[in-house]
């Protein structure tokens, strides 16, 4: 082939290999420009969906719960048996130390109290008869016209008088006593929680009548392990939360039991808790026991999600969620809010709350114009 001819199809070929690629590159280009724009999401929140993370007081505590009882409550009874002839107290009503709540028929007891007071008046009778004989018998002896053996028969008859007397005395205690609990008298100021028999009922001793509660001081009785029983102390303070009540109740510990309870091995720990409107024996009550106070980065509880295998919050980087695995310690309540000490956050950071929910990584956040 002559050298002419192989220029001239390398020229050719050279021309077709240009001309591809330009067509490759123009087709290349109006790919590029018909491809839509990559849109990043938007998030619009409140300031109220964001804390910021800061170095916090924690009130460590333990954990307790029961129900509140009253510190003086006390089940009125029957002393004697007998119709019930007065019971004028419903429940709620308010009643005084030594008011008399409840009357039993007196009827049989005043008949008693009567029969014994004529057998002590009667043995009374006696010993005047016996120490008048005693004394004419002991001035016959001393003049020598009675032996000595008289004078000690008539010592004893006086004796066994004065015994009988007193046996008599103490039967009319007994009925006085009868009588007098015939009336049913409030141990202490209160309020009746519970009528139990109706009026006119015929009871029998012991029989519960009414039960009476002071609710100016309450208890928290807890069980608490072993463990955590021995970082106790009388006047720690707890935080309750009552059931009924949206503002807590402060309590203090006022007694440790010493013994540990057959079984569980827990101790219990009472609590006292100072009356006020709305507390009532019976409602439950939980909180914590503060056991000692630490510095710690904290956020709210309820901001660490764990639906990873690693507990993690999310934070604001910039303008978009990240997400941060963090290392969570200690927990309690700051101003009724759950808090929850964390590793892994530098102070200044600012978290999504609970409210914001489950958020991508990467998602831009913008802030309401209300909240700017």
């Amino acid at each position: 082939m002559k050298k002419s001819t192989l220029w001239i199809l390398s020229g050719v070929t050279l021309a077709v290999l240009v001309a591809g690629g330009a067509r490759l590159m123009s087709q290349r280009k109006a790919a590029t420009a018909a491809a839509p724009a990559v849109v990043v999401p938007t998030l619009e929140l409140a300031k109220s969906d964001v804390f910021t993370v800061k170095t916090q007081a924690l009130a460590l505590g333990l954990p307790v719960s029961g129900a509140l009882k009253a510190s003086q409550s006390a089940f009125l009874k029957a002393r004697v048996a007998g119709e019930l002839v007065s019971l004028s107290v419903r429940e709620g009503d308010t009643v005084q130390a030594g008011q008399v709540v409840a009357r039993v028929d007196p009827v049989e007891y005043q008949a008693r109290q009567r029969q014994a007071q004529q057998q002590a008046d009667s043995a009374k009778a006696q010993v005047d008869i016996a120490q008048r004989q005693y004394d004419n018998n002991k001035a016959l002896v001393d003049q020598g016209f009675i032996s000595q053996t008289a004078l000690i028969t008539s010592q004893a008859s006086l004796n066994g008088a004065k015994a009988t007397h007193m046996a008599a005395v103490a039967a009319l205690d007994v009925a006085n006593k009868a009588m007098d609990d015939a009336n049913l008298k409030a141990p202490f100021t209160g309020q009746i929680a519970q009528r139990l028999v109706p009026q006119g009922e015929r009871v029998a001793i012991d029989a519960r009548i009414v039960e009476i509660v002071n609710l100016s001081q309450l208890e928290l009785e807890a069980a608490l392990p072993a463990n955590d029983a021995a970082q106790v102390r009388v006047g720690m303070k707890a935080q309750l939360q009552v059931e009924g009540l949206s503002q807590a109740v402060e309590a203090r510990v006022l007694r440790i039991n010493p013994s540990a309870q057959a079984g569980s091995r827990s101790v219990l720990v009472y609590l006292g808790v100072a009356g006020r409107e709305g507390l009532r024996q019976g409602l439950f009550a939980e909180g914590a026991l503060g056991t000692q106070t630490v510095q710690a980065m904290a956020v709210p509880l309820t901001s660490v999600r764990t639906d990873k295998p690693q507990p993690y919050v999310q934070v604001i980087d910039g303008q978009a969620v990240r997400h941060v695995g963090v290392k969570t310690g200690a927990r309690t309540e700051v101003q009724g809010r759950a808090m929850v000490a964390v590793e892994g956050l530098t102070e200044g950071m600012q978290v999504l709350a609970a409210s914001a929910g489950a958020v991508r990584e990467g998602v831009q956040i913008k802030f309401t114009a209300a909240a700017q």
